[in-house]
């Protein structure tokens, strides 16, 4: 019961900071879950609140998607996604996470730095970061941080940033959730109760983070994404190195 509560605050609390990012539901509830769960189930489990929040956040700002960025960025991480996900029952996400946790937080310093703000990402490079996000979000479940750290460099509206990331985000759960069904169905059910709790959590938590949106400075959206990307390298590269 108390696992259960904690289980939907962390829920509740990721998809609202996901509303405003973009990312964060995979970051925060899957290493949550995992206390209980083992982080291979808690992967899987988790992508079934994921899937439910980005949906509804993706409803809600489905009219400031930017097509062109989405095009590049979303064909990659589906692909990506599929691979991964393939890969996700033997990979070791250990050393994968130290490495993506240094990536990220470069990411952050740099756009606190404000050398982010000058990078202009080409069609080339879109692709190969779709592509690394979607892998990444298929074997370990935390593609957020990679993509919003490339998408930073393309200085699209808040609005557009938000509701393209959120676009991708159903591109790679699309693609990577056949796969954990097909081989984790059993183990899911088993801890349909956690599911649940954490479904409903998502599902309010973008209702409450959407309200927040409008609201944000556009520089203070972007130095608040940065400290997130800093705080969630610096996370997965410590816990994983243990």
């Amino acid at each position: 019961m108390i696992f259960s509560a904690l289980v939907a605050a962390v829920a509740l609390v990721a998809a609202a900071i996901a509303s405003v990012t973009g990312f964060g539901i995979g970051s925060l509830l899957t290493p949550t879950l995992a206390l209980h769960t083992g982080t291979k189930l808690a992967v899987a489990a988790v992508s079934i609140p994921h899937l439910a929040g980005t949906a509804q956040r993706f409803w809600l700002l489905r009219r400031h998607v930017d097509r062109r960025v989405l095009l590049g960025f979303g064909i990659a991480s589906a692909l990506g996604g599929l691979a991964g996900a393939l890969v996700h029952a033997s990979a070791s996400s250990r050393a994968l996470s130290i490495v993506f946790g240094i990536f990220v937080m470069i990411a952050g310093v740099s756009e606190l730095t404000g050398w982010m703000r000058r990078v202009r990402w080409g069609r080339r490079s879109a692709w190969v970061a779709g592509a690394t996000s979607g892998a990444l979000g298929g074997m370990v479940g935390n593609q957020g941080g990679i993509r919003t750290a490339a998408l930073l460099g393309f200085d699209v509206p808040k609005e557009s940033f938000v509701a393209t990331a959120t676009a991708i985000g159903l591109f790679v759960d699309g693609a990577r959730m056949p796969i954990y069904l097909a081989t984790e169905w059993r183990d899911i059910l088993a801890i349909w109760p956690l599911v649940l709790v954490a479904t409903l959590g998502v599902i309010a938590g973008t209702a409450l983070g959407a309200r927040v949106l409008g609201r944000l400075p556009q520089q203070l959206f972007r130095r608040f994404i940065a400290v997130l990307l800093i705080a969630l390298g610096l996370y997965m590269a410590t816990a994983a190195s243990r």
